[in-house]
């Protein structure tokens, strides 16, 4: 086993193609696929589930893709210090549900340890996708949250994938409004004085169950209802047309501005938002200094 080997795991599992990590590699596709083949021969795993459809992480391929990297970042913080080498490129990626604190946390991330080179990702993405991201390496963190309604469906799911939820914090739901909606005066508001307003969620695509959808008491029914898949559009029509949605209540201003406001909503539910990771894989230090990030963000 050698250390370009490793590095050629990590970026066929960064691509998600063998052709596109030699290129990116600048060595021929039957070097790197043999190159692969020796080490999987050599550890006796299969790294990478091959099909006609592509290639993918095994389930052993999980796990020594997090030894991989920690592996491959120790020697180049060892490369760094002695032989002044000029710093790799930072790799990090995140899944998360439509939160506005997930993105300041990841502003703070890149402002505090962006460096000349890096390539990071965040990804707004369905909850369903969150899940397997994280399960198959495409991204170390995910975001998203549980509550009595869920957790057991969703909770099923992280096992099968051994994967391990982390508690970040605890929120009564609030409804996320503008600033010229009616209801932006009242100290707290009731499922009732909401149904005159159109109700805006994410759309989870095909697998829009309850037990994905991103806004607590997914299965009330609603006289105006929109789906939306971004969520800078989803801000703009609470602002056109004073809709509103479901989420924490903790929307940071310093990015979002104050046009769009959190109200309590009356009801007895909660929601225990936190990150999902590998059981097997430590954090790398971008990992870890994103999670720092994030409780700043809440806090």
């Amino acid at each position: 086993m050698t250390l370009q080997q490793l590095k050629y795991v990590i970026e066929v599992a960064n691509r998600g193609s063998i052709n596109e990590a030699a290129k990116r590699l600048f060595i021929t596709q039957p070097s790197l696929s043999n190159a692969i083949r020796d080490l999987e021969e050599e550890m006796q795993i299969s790294i990478f589930d091959r099909s006609n459809k592509g290639i993918s992480l095994s389930k052993e391929g999980v796990e020594f893709l997090s030894y991989a990297r920690q592996v491959v970042e120790q020697a180049e913080l060892l490369e760094n210090r002695y032989r002044n080498a000029k710093p790799s490129p930072q790799h990090f990626s995140v899944s998360t549900q439509h939160y506005a604190f997930a993105v300041n946390a990841f502003v703070k991330l890149v402002q505090e340890y962006g460096q000349d080179e890096y390539e990071l990702a965040m990804r707004e993405t369905k909850t369903y996708e969150i899940i397997e991201d994280v399960k198959m390496l495409r991204s170390e963190i995910g975001i998203l949250y549980v509550n009595e309604f869920n957790e057991k469906v969703i909770h099923k799911m992280l096992k099968e994938a051994n994967l391990q939820f982390n508690h970040l914090f605890t929120a009564k739901p609030h409804i996320f409004i503008s600033v010229k909606n009616p209801l932006a005066q009242q100290s707290i508001v009731t499922i009732e004085q909401l149904e005159p307003y159109p109700y805006l969620s994410f759309d989870q695509g095909e697998y829009n169950s309850f037990h994905f959808s991103e806004e607590i008491l997914s299965t009330l029914s609603h006289q105006k209802s929109i789906r939306v898949t971004d969520r800078a559009t989803l801000f703009n029509l609470l602002i056109g047309l004073n809709g509103y949605t479901i989420s924490t209540g903790v929307l940071p201003s310093d990015l979002n501005g104050n046009e769009i406001i959190p109200v309590p909503l009356d009801c007895e539910e909660s929601m225990h938002v936190g990150w999902i990771s590998h059981k097997n894989a430590l954090l790398t230090k971008l990992g870890a200094a994103y999670i720092d990030a994030l409780q700043q963000s809440i806090s």
